[in-house]
């Protein structure tokens, strides 16, 4: 005989969707099987924080985990999703501590370690994470849509040391760094763009975003002068081997996205309560608007960081009378709707990794004096289509600044033939991994196509 509402409210479940639920999942129960069924649905009741991920109880399951219980399922579940990292022997333990931490969330799904990860907050740099339905906001990133962009122009590689001056100047004049803007910022259709007037928090960031238009930030977003090298012959751009004189910029959204960031962040923590140690990977259900508006705010944010990008590389252009021969372009901090392996939807989070999908061109930064990679990616599922978004610090900003010296740093750069404007000890060559390195761990993940050398780099001086 098939279990009754009245059983299920005996051994205490309550009137409502609990029953419903319960009922549901008894029906796939064969009828010699309720006794079965009945003595399951009671191992649900007692602990549903063991069934969140198991079918077919999951939906009864999250019905069934009260406020109390929600604050402390990080630490009462004890099932990890196995994800894949990349060159873990030179990985810190903090940043492996927050990827496990991530993948014990009740909406992941999958994830991967990238050969560069550090800690940060939430989930660590160079993690990715695959979700069910959720966004996370501190999972994108406090830099939405922060990317590289890449131009190569039709100018002999020459030109670098025989107008080092000239190269200089270019910079100082169309680049803008930190809290520093451009007098007479471009316009551009993005500032058009619907979402600013639908989302009153994105509203509200209208004027700001209209004045750092086309710059850049502080910290590690440079913009620098240096050699591009083609060594595939089929490479997408259909350039013959050889050598190019190149742009590179790397910056975000500037105060737009931090804000967006930090509003909806803080939105997510006050609707999804979690324990201290993974309260910043509070996440936005993506069937209510507060997920839909993030969704909406982060897409704009992307598309405005690579608006930014476009016109640094503009002004360059037209100040050098250049012709640009191709451009590449990707961001590192985002989310994207993807399909896995499986036939399922998810979101994937890239908090400081490349997206590589099969066929997807993307750019790897070294340091300051080691090359960045120009890269196609192999579309491996192990590492969720996805790549290091550079050589990831080994010192911290604070270590940087008080183990390094100034007059060092320079010689450093002097041997290896760089020029730099502003920047500081934190973000020194010698405070970075070896990028050769950190890309032989990922040789299964992207190709190689070519090489970016920095010869002349701005950065900011805060």
């Amino acid at each position: 005989m098939s279990i009754t509402g009245k059983e299920l409210i005996k051994i205490g479940y309550k009137e409502g969707k609990e029953i419903g639920l319960a009922l549901k999942i008894a029906e796939t129960y064969p009828e010699k099987k309720q006794k079965q069924a009945k003595r399951d649905l009671k191992k649900v009741l007692k602990a549903p924080y063991n069934y969140i991920r198991k079918e077919p109880f999951a939906d009864l399951a999250k019905e069934l985990i009260t406020p109390s219980e929600k604050e402390s399922i990080i630490s009462l579940l004890k099932e990890e999703i196995p994800y894949k990292t990349f060159g873990k022997n030179q990985i810190e333990s903090g940043a492996i501590e927050q990827m496990e931490t991530a993948m014990k969330l009740p909406v992941a799904k999958a994830g991967a370690l990238m050969p560069d990860a550090h800690q940060g907050y939430g989930l660590p740099i160079g993690g990715v994470l695959a979700t069910e339905n959720a966004i996370i906001p501190y999972a994108v990133g406090v830099d939405i849509g922060c990317r590289m962009c890449m131009s190569i122009f039709d100018l002999p590689v020459s030109m670098l040391k025989e107008n080092k001056r000239m190269f200089k100047e270019l910079l100082n004049e169309n680049t803008r760094f930190g809290r520093d803007s451009f007098e007479q910022p471009m316009d551009h259709e993005i500032l058009e763009h619907s979402t600013f007037k639908d989302i009153a928090i994105v509203k509200s960031l209208k004027e700001r975003a209209a004045k750092q238009i086309g710059s850049s930030g502080g910290g590690n977003h440079f913009v620098e002068f240096g050699i591009v090298e083609i060594t595939d012959e089929e490479n997408e751009f259909n350039l013959p081997l050889g050598k190019y004189l190149g742009l590179l910029s790397h910056s975000g959204s500037r105060g737009m996205g931090a804000n967006i960031a930090k509003h909806y962040t803080e939105l997510a923590m006050k609707n999804c309560k979690l324990p201290k140690e993974a309260k910043h990977l509070a996440w936005l259900d993506m069937n209510k608007q507060e997920g839909q508006e993030y969704w909406l705010a982060m897409n704009l944010a992307g598309d405005y960081a690579s608006a930014c990008h476009h016109q640094i590389h503009e002004r360059m252009e037209k100040s050098l009378q250049a012709t640009t021969l191709a451009m590449v372009e990707n961001h590192h901090n985002f989310a994207w709707k993807e399909v896995d392996q499986f036939g399922n939807e998810r979101i994937v989070h890239r908090k400081g990794a490349t997206p590589a999908g099969e066929g997807v061109l993307g750019i790897i930064p070294g340091s300051m004096t080691d090359p960045g990679f120009i890269v196609r990616g192999k579309g491996s599922f192990l590492s969720l289509n996805s790549a290091s978004h550079g050589a990831g610090r080994k010192m911290s900003r604070r270590k940087a600044e008080s183990m390094l010296h100034k007059k060092d740093v320079r010689c450093f750069l002097k041997h290896h033939g760089v020029e730099v404007i502003g920047s500081g000890l934190d973000e020194a060559p010698m405070a970075y991994k070896d990028i050769n390195e950190v890309m032989s761990y990922q040789s299964d993940l992207v190709d190689v196509i070519g090489k970016f050398h920095p010869k002349i780099v701005r950065m900011s001086k805060e």
